[in-house]
């Protein structure tokens, strides 16, 4: 019996992709690239980065060298704050050279078609101004054109450029020749202009304003494409802005500032007012508000003290703090959210897949039907002039751009606009996924509830010493207890007090099982489990509280029951509407739990969900997910935890909340950075959203070249209306795309300012 070998292992190597201009040249490097023995590969045009998975024994080099054989720049990605330098320096300078290219071709090409449009402005030899000024159009200002197209028959492929630079060297050839031998160039000549083609009579006709519309709208439509596209990609790379370059450490040697990368966990780094926060870390000391809202999403600025955790790139808004590192480089949260977003833009839709494929073949069917139509034309007997404007006319009307930058502008937006809401995809699959989800199984604890202990509500005797009073003798005494219920009431204590310190306890006494007791202003204060008999105010607030799962807290004073504290897992401000939204969205929510069945049912009933699992196992929840996946349901499911990893995994789609356990996030498909299950429903409209954009131009991409090819078949489309067209199809697709930046969840308070909401 022969051994089978174990599978190669796979790893993943992004390259940097130069000269690609449309979905052809994707379908190109990937047809190249998948012929190496086990390679696969993911190539964006909007982002130029090729995702590939190949074997171990598979240099990177070699994958390299596979795309520069198919006609096309490569490189491998340098360390990330010089590949961040060097990609913004590359940017800038290509758009100057595309802004200086495109105002030179203007500055020649306009008094070309001015000259052409208008007969009553054509004087004496005007046509041979019209050929010294389009000459350098047609070589100089199409270089960028011709230089691919030619590039490109070297390797017995055909693109884009292959299109425009055959509709431009044909146009101005043959307006060569019309003025040299055809009879054009005669001092009196007069061309009228039609934007329907048509032969004119005695001399050949000029095709000059074809040969200069055609670079100059295409350029221009590439440089407003380009800006777009850099548009789409603003919230990466504001992403990487809040990184840090510098930071102030704090040692024995006192303060001093050096680069981020030396910076090392469990070092103190000093955060002031106004200052972003370094890396991950916890604060040691001091007090302040912090804004995440660039991080998160998270609209407030969040209180911090000593013991709270801080997340990089956050902003102190208020005290001078002192950190300790717990994450750095590529282990913080805002690196991980970095390479979620990169990840994501750089994957592809199961519609876009569709797309490349027809890209594939696109070019060269259109070169068939153009040497088509030629040959037809002239067979029929036509005006050769009529057959060259029909087949420049498809030459360059035909654009395969549109279908390449259908969904990659897209996704760069929608995840970008995601990030800055708290809503991270892994990539096209997952929006995918939740545009189809019917079914979302929900955690309670950490998902709808808080995750910790919480004072629910304190009921005081009337006409006694009154909540604010006894509440801070409670809290005075439970901050003895190392107990999660005594933290919660004293914390509640220090929220709701008047900020000063807690009065001086005496006689402290801490009973296992009971509660604790101490004398404080001269008063004994015991704060325990109820017993004996309760007046009705505090036994109806006890009735209350077991009612809702919640742990309830007698204080006494000299013996004498004062008050009655309810403490539990409180549900999250945000679950109530959440829920709501989700039924009203069509989406079934279902509560799976590991905690008891009283918990969990009064969550439940609190949020109106008709379906509970109480005591569920890891195992449980998983069983459960399976079960309704056989029912038919397309399931999501929620989860913070260690016990909801199993489930995560197993569904349709695994959402993490962000400030769960790691093993969670990374069994997830889309994590909500801001911790809020609310933000689950801006993440399924979203969704709908971007799929819905991705149609729409998909379906314009398509639509637009099956109408205009045939209309410049049959001799409807003159050519610099087809080389306007073409170049405009690509914009308008764009143009679509960004409107997902400026997408609002509904129901919001307030607006957004760069990704700040401003709450009102």
């Amino acid at each position: 019996m022969t051994a089978v070998e174990p599978a190669a292992e796979l790893v993943v190597t992004d390259i940097i992709v130069g000269g690609m201009t449309c979905a052809a040249c994707v379908r190109r490097v990937e047809k190249k690239l998948g012929k190496l023995a086990g390679v696969t590969a993911s190539v964006n045009l909007a982002t130029g980065l090729a995702r590939v998975s190949h074997p171990a024994d598979v240099a990177p080099e070699s994958l390299v060298a596979a795309v520069e054989q198919a006609g096309y720049q490569a490189a491998l990605p340098v360390r990330e704050d010089d590949e961040e330098s060097a990609a913004a320096d590359g940017e800038e300078a290509e758009s100057r050279r595309e802004r200086e290219r495109l105002t030179v071709t203007a500055l020649l090409a306009v008094p070309v078609l001015v000259l052409s449009m208008v007969p009553a402005l054509q004087f004496r030899d005007w046509q041979w101004l019209c050929f010294v000024l389009a000459a350098p159009v047609a070589v100089w200002s199409a270089w960028p054109f011709h230089v691919r197209a030619l590039r490109g028959l070297r390797h017995s492929t055909a693109t884009m450029d292959t299109l425009v630079s055959l509709g431009t060297v044909a146009s101005f050839t043959w307006s060569a020749y019309a003025l040299f031998l055809g009879g054009a160039g005669g001092p009196g000549m007069r061309m009228s202009f039609s934007l329907l083609p048509s032969a004119s009579d005695g001399g050949a006709h000029l095709y000059l304003e074809a040969a200069v519309s055609v670079p100059l709208f295409v350029l221009t439509g590439r440089f407003l494409e380009g800006r777009a596209r850099r548009g789409t990609g603003a919230a990466l790379r504001s992403l990487a802005e809040l990184a840090a370059k510098k930071v102030t450490v704090r040692d024995e040697l006192g303060e001093h500032s050096i680069p981020i990368e030396r910076l090392r966990v469990g070092q103190t780094f000093v955060v002031r007012p106004g200052e972003r926060v370094a890396t991950d870390g916890r604060v040691t000391r001091g007090t302040s508000a912090v804004d995440l809202s660039l991080v998160t999403g998270e609209s407030e600025p969040v209180e911090v003290g000593p013991g709270s955790a801080l997340v990089g790139g956050a902003v102190n808004a208020g005290g001078l703090l002192l950190v300790a590192a717990t994450a750095v480089g590529a282990d913080t949260r805002l690196a991980r959210i970095t390479r979620l977003v990169t990840e994501a833009q750089a994957g592809k839709a199961r519609a876009q897949r569709l797309a490349d494929a027809v890209a594939g073949v696109f070019v060269p069917v259109v070169l068939a039907l153009a040497v088509t139509v030629l040959g037809f034309w002239l067979g029929a007997g036509a005006n050769p002039q009529a057959a060259l404007t029909a087949c420049v006319a498809v030459l360059v009307v035909a654009c395969p751009c549109a279908l390449g930058l259908a969904t990659p502008t897209a996704l760069m937006a929608a995840t970008g606009r995601g990030a800055q809401l708290g809503v991270l995809v892994r990539g096209p699959q997952t929006l995918e996924a939740l545009q189809q989800v019917d079914t979302v199984v929900l955690d309670k604890t950490g998902t709808l509830t808080t995750g910790h202990m919480t004072v629910a509500r304190v009921t005081a005797l009337p006409g006694a010493l009154g909540q604010e009073t006894v509440v801070r003798l409670a809290g005075a005494v439970e901050q003895g207890s190392e107990h999660p219920i005594g933290q919660a009431v004293t914390a509640y204590a220090r929220r709701t007090g008047d900020g000063g310190p807690p009065p001086d306890v005496a006689d402290f006494a801490a009973v296992p099982g009971h509660g604790v007791s101490g004398r404080v202003d001269g008063l004994m204060i015991e704060v325990g489990a109820p017993d004996g008999r309760l007046p009705h105010e505090l036994a109806t607030a006890l009735t209350a509280a077991e009612a809702a799962a919640h742990t309830p807290v007698l204080v006494r004073v000299d013996g004498r029951a004062e008050a009655l504290i309810a403490v539990g897992d409180v549900l999250r401000p945000g679950s109530y509407r959440a829920v709501d939204r989700l039924r009203r969205l069509g989406i079934r929510p279902v509560l799976a739990t590991g905690d008891r069945a009283a918990p969990a049912e009064a969550v439940a009933a609190a949020l109106g969900i008709e379906e509970v699992h109480a005591r569920c196992t890891p195992e449980g929840k998983a069983a459960l997910v399976r079960e309704l996946r056989r029912g038919g349901a397309r399931v999501a499911v929620v989860g913070d935890g260690v016990n909801d990893a199993a489930a995560l995994a197993g569904a349709d789609l695994g959402i993490a909340m962000g400030g769960g356990a790691d093993v969670a996030i990374g069994a997830a498909d889309l994590t909500l950075a801001r911790g809020d299950i609310e933000v689950l429903v801006d993440a399924v409209r979203l969704a709908r959203r971007t799929l819905g954009t991705i149609r729409a131009n998909l379906a314009w991409a398509f639509g637009y070249n099956v109408v205009t090819v045939p209309l410049a078949m049959v001799g409807l489309l003159d050519p610099m209306v087809a080389a306007a067209a073409m170049s405009a199809s690509s914009v308008l697709v764009v143009a679509n795309s960004l409107r997902l930046r400026g997408w609002q969840p509904s129901g919001s308070r307030g607006r957004t300012r760069g990704g700040k909401a401003v709450v009102r």
